[in-house]
């Protein structure tokens, strides 16, 4: 049964588990966000010698002129010892924990709180401490532009899915409308993907079937909303009608720029001069600017397109010939990139998009400046020399750390000149890929994740440069192939292998940076794949662990920086687990770190993916200072509920709130068995009134201190 739900408090549903092995994500999450690949990984150079010749490859700029409708040679080289010039097609459980955590009622500002116990993987609740209460901000479907077009999930069309708000909402931020006393904003959110299963009925025909695939497009990409409350503190809620309001979907226009836009590894037959890419989709975490504008990060787009297989080079970001996830190559020929003049669509995703939230009518825009591979997002800070540097992580197992630094300063001011050009600081600029480099005895690298005695592994290391103002770095790589096909540049460079790279940001007061690796099961596995090192400290690693670094001189256009290990994830009372050196048996347990964000003072927020699957409790946010006698005490601070994701967060400490982006919930469930019922929490004999639905809704959440 439902317990009845109160004002602040919503029911509680316990139902049975399904589907999760322990070590690894949810087989949905895994087949809808991922595109199975952790089933199947994308080759790296961890996989061995074959794929070596393959990522040493020395592309032929003269086929690549060919352009777009036919399909280009590379040629394959000896950098790494390859055979010379081959040519290939491209186109493009452990026990439970002892404790929670929660000790003092302890905190920065207004965020004071004892921190929540562990909540078990089958409670279908968004828990939060004592004293605090929580409220739906917007849900999948909620109307943005017209509060006639209200959600029915038994009957959404691709024309309202694309006036209401999106799926799977991701990174989130909460940007203040100047003049408006800080009581309205914008909020921006991502889009990240769909599950169909859960969002419709089963298809009565195949036509019914081909406008599902629509909404799916349409549910995509990203969404700007702008809120209003009635004082510093209070709820949000959504301002239909807007002129701010606006959703970007599978199919804007979007604008590409920097060094290589225009050029013919991005020219398709609809848009033959490579500048405009219709559409966004797969975008995950990202960042805001300092000059106001939002960052997002398209990460697993191979799962939208079916390519030749052919295309040596593809297959290093995970393409392949096979029907996609999602289908949208019945509805729209250029996901099916076999077809004469599409070979190059998939080079036009995997790019860092910014959007400009306050000019509604300006398209988003591409850095192709900034690479491509699967972008978690990307995090923004401004030097002391004036320039600004965006750190970047490559979402998957054995991939790469990578910064970008600008070639303009930021200009200061905030009048309309300077926003202007400051929105163009990341159209041109310098990219780089890390390398570290560790100071422990390699015997005390034993794969287990125990650390060394003085408290931490650490090291050096040195950013390696893959295109710096435009020009490659990359012995036979130019700057079209440089930028296109990052990863494999990487590879050549001999960057550092990272368990998963999500997050990487700097924190806003001290300057370091913090590079969240979420997991890397496959770390040592049996045959090619690489074994514990420094800066991944565990073999297999289940429940990943964060890394700090410091720019040599704290300058971020170092060539060099410092690193260690600050947080090894997972129960405090296992051994490996490492929390900046404060003491095990009073910290909260925590697997699979993905967001984090900063307070005013510098500490880390964290939000979790995956702790289902590794330590039986449902996701949540965590709270840990990075400084001072606390430095290393974790507490929880809420849960989401049942297989559902932890996303955002946004940490305004100076009012006591919180936002979080609660990501699909319910995720194993069906359209017609709902695994579950948030934030709605409608009863299964109620008759649901206009716009609710039995089944769950992803939604964007405030929490706040109840000052009763």
């Amino acid at each position: 049964m439902l317990d009845e739900p109160t004002a602040d408090r919503p029911a509680t549903r316990r139902l049975p588990m399904a589907g999760l092995t322990r070590g690894k994500r949810s087989p949905v999450t895994c087949h809808l966000k991922c595109d199975d690949a952790c089933a199947r990984p994308a080759p790296n150079p961890s996989d061995g010698p074959t794929f070596r010749e393959v990522a040493s490859a020395v592309f032929s700029r003269r086929s690549l002129l060919r352009g777009a409708g036919a399909g280009a040679l590379i040629m394959l080289g000896g950098a790494l010892g390859a055979p010379a010039a081959a040519a290939a097609l491209i186109g493009s459980s452990t026990a439970g924990p002892t404790g929670s955590g929660g000790g003092a009622v302890r905190g920065p500002g207004r965020l004071r709180f004892a921190g929540i116990a562990p909540v078990p993987a089958d409670v279908d609740a968004l828990t939060v401490p004592e004293g605090y209460r929580w409220a739906t901000v917007v849900r999948w479907g909620d109307p943005l532009f017209d509060a006639a077009e209200t959600f029915d999930a038994a009957a959404q069309t691709p024309q309202r899915q694309a006036r209401q708000f999106g799926y799977n909402n991701d990174y989130l931020d909460l940007i203040p409308i100047p003049g408006r006393g800080d009581r309205e904003a914008l909020l921006v959110a991502n889009h990240e993907y769909t599950n169909a299963p859960i969002m419709f009925p089963p298809a009565a025909s195949a036509e019914e079937r081909q406008n599902q695939r629509r909404v799916t497009k349409a549910a995509q990409g990203m969404a700007v909303v702008h809120v209003r409350r009635d004082a510093v503190g209070q709820p949000w809620r959504v301002v239909v009608g807007s002129r701010y309001n606006r959703r970007i979907t599978a199919d804007t226009p979007i604008s590409l720029d920097g060094p290589i836009a225009g050029a013919p590894i991005l020219r398709t037959k609809d848009d033959p001069s490579g500048t405009t890419v219709l559409g966004t989709f797969a975008n995950c975490s990202g960042g805001t600017t300092p000059w106001g504008t939002v960052l997002s990060g398209e990460e697993n787009f191979q799962g939208y397109f079916r390519t030749s297989g052919a295309f040596a080079a593809d297959k290093r970001y995970g393409l392949a010939d096979k029907a996609t996830t999602y289908g949208w190559e019945e509805v729209d020929p250029r996901f099916d990139a076999r077809g004469a003049g599409y070979e190059t669509e998939p080079n036009r995703f995997g790019w860092i998009v910014e959007l400009d939230p306050f000019s509604p009518d300006q398209p988003p825009v591409k850095h192709t400046a900034m690479g491509r591979f699967k972008h978690e997002g990307a995090n923004v800070i401004v030097g002391r020399s004036g320039h600004v540097g965006a750190y970047m992580g490559d979402d998957e197992r054995f991939d790469y750390v990578y910064k970008f630094v600008s070639t303009n300063r930021m200009k200061s001011g905030s009048g309309s000149a300077a926003r202007h050009a400051n929105k163009s600081l990341l159209s041109s600029g310098s990219l780089y890929v890390a390398r570290f480099t560790g100071n422990s005895p390699a015997d005390q690298i034993d794969g287990s994740g125990r650390l060394p005695a003085d408290g931490a592994f650490d090291g050096t290391g040195e950013w390696l440069p893959i295109v710096v103002d435009g020009v490659s770095q990359v012995p036979g790589f130019n700057a079209e192939q440089a930028l296109v096909y990052s990863r494999l540049a990487a590879d050549q460079l001999g960057a550092t292998r990272m368990d998963r790279p999500e997050d990487v940001q700097p924190s806003p007061v001290t300057g370091k940076v913090y590079v969240v690796c979420t997991n890397n099961i496959d770390r040592g596995k049996a045959g090619a794949k690489e074994g514990a090192t420094e800066v991944n400290p565990r073999t297999p690693n289940r429940d990943g662990h964060i890394v700090e670094i410091t720019e040599d001189g704290g300058d971020l256009r170092s060539r060099t920086f410092t690193w260690s290990v600050v947080l090894v994830c997972g129960d405090p009372a296992a051994a490996g687990t490492y929390f900046a050196g404060f003491p095990h048996e009073l910290v909260a347990p925590i697997s699979c770190p993905d967001n984090i964000a900063f307070d005013s003072r510098g500490d880390l927020w964290i939000a979790t993916d995956g702790a289902p699957s590794t330590l039986g409790h449902n996701d949540g946010l965590f709270h840990m200072p990075l400084s001072g006698a606390d430095r290393g005490y974790l507490r929880q601070f809420l849960a989401v509920p049942r297989e559902a994701e932890t996303c955002g967060p946004v940490i305004r400490d100076a009012e006591g709130t919180v936002l979080v982006a609660v990501q699909h919930p319910g995720e194993e469930g069906t359209f017609a068995a709902p695994h579950s019922y948030f934030p709605d929490y409608v009863a299964q004999d109620a008759d649901p009134g206009p716009g609710q639905w039995r089944g769950p809704r992803p939604s964007v959440v405030q929490v706040w201190r109840d000052r009763a």
